[in-house]
């Protein structure tokens, strides 16, 4: 009798983690760092949880930050703190998917820290190998 190795697929690994096979397939699994296969089952590939758990905590899951929800940000600050770069924020900006300043009157953009937080409420990305 043959024994396969123990892993997760694709499918299983997404079920897991409450995101679209096809995000964890075309976008986690393509960053460096994603585990080798270890076998497997059919035509899936099997990956070693533990592995692949490592891997998401370490560069694809964005820890949540705590803003002081009144405060006022401004990009180079936003950066600092969360890792999301000034110019991240102006492309997003400039295709809607980041929200309007909450104070423009001064040279620098700012954000409220609520309106930052409810921006990355739902953004994941990866970071950068090594960090």
């Amino acid at each position: 009798m043959v024994e396969t190795p123990q892993g997760e697929t694709y499918t299983e690994i997404a079920a897991r983690h409450g995101r679209s096979e096809y995000r964890v397939r075309n976008a986690w699994a393509r960053h460096p760092q994603w585990p080798e296969p270890i076998g497997k089952r059919g035509k899936q590939l099997l990956f070693d949880p533990a592995a692949v758990d490592q891997v998401i905590a370490e560069h694809i899951e964005r820890p949540a930050v705590e803003l002081e929800p009144r405060r006022l940000y401004t990009a180079k600050e936003i950066e600092a703190l969360t890792g999301v770069t000034a110019a991240t924020i102006r492309a997003d900006r400039s295709k809607g998917r980041w929200p309007v300043p909450d104070d423009t009157s001064g040279r620098a953009h700012r954000w409220n820290g609520a309106t930052v937080t409810q921006a990355l409420a739902g953004r994941r990305a990866y970071h950068k190998a090594g960090e």
